[in-house]
């Protein structure tokens, strides 16, 4: 090593990267491996299970030594305040209500421009 190099300059340090946590719904149901998802008890605890040579993370409840069951359990909560009665997830619920105005809009169009062309033709008949 040359003792008049500065070898700190050769590799610039970088900054881990802060990112936004996104919330994580199995189809429209609440997950309790979403980073949101909160136990009331304190007793949610996230573990690593083997499966067919995979590692898969599971939410285990450490008050009832099992795996969570989430969105059903009466100590379940979300920091964003997103779990419905029913155990969906708001963000995904909002999420495919958004999807079905915008192809309830798609469709209205396509069937005002089918019925003008049905017009136009029976005027000239």
């Amino acid at each position: 090593m040359n003792p008049n190099r500065d070898y700190r300059r050769d590799y610039p340090v970088e900054r881990p990267r802060f990112r936004e946590p996104k919330p994580l719904p199995i189809g429209d149901k609440c997950n309790p491996l979403c980073p949101f998802f909160r136990c009331g008890k304190k007793a949610l605890r996230i573990t690593r299970e083997h499966y067919r040579g995979r590692n898969l993370k599971v939410a285990m409840c450490n008050w009832i030594g099992d795996k969570c069951i989430g969105a059903t359990c009466r100590f379940a909560y979300c920091e964003k305040r997103a779990i419905l009665p029913d155990g969906r997830c708001a963000f995904a619920v909002k999420g495919k209500s958004q999807m079905d105005f915008e192809e309830e809009l798609r469709r209205e169009e396509r069937y005002s421009i089918s019925s003008k062309r049905l017009r136009i033709d029976e005027d000239l008949y």
